[in-house]
């Protein structure tokens, strides 16, 4: 069985320092900035990047996921997420 949304995103959080969350909701501008941290994404975190522009750099710096494409600043998919994971679990061995 594979882990949902909710689980995966919470994996991601713990991941990069960040708390678990007991309802589903979508990253914070902070976990996203964890997040790109994390993943060396090509964005500067120090500032007040916009959310959009965190995930498309997140998609850009994980293999798997295309960060050129027209909706790479949306929402992530599951398809999305089971691959930051996997990235994240890959950078912690």
């Amino acid at each position: 069985m594979s882990p949902t949304v909710h689980a995966l995103r919470n994996e991601i959080r713990v991941s990069v320092g960040r708390f678990e969350r007991e309802v589903s909701s979508s990253f914070t501008k902070e976990a996203l900035a964890a997040i790109c941290d994390a993943v060396d994404a090509d964005v500067d975190t120090s500032g007040q990047p916009s959310k959009p522009a965190m995930r498309a750099a997140i998609r850009a710096a994980v293999d798997g996921l295309d960060g050129d494409s027209e909706d790479s600043g949306d929402s992530f998919r599951k398809a999305d997420l089971e691959a930051i994971a996997e990235a994240l679990r890959d950078e912690q061995e």
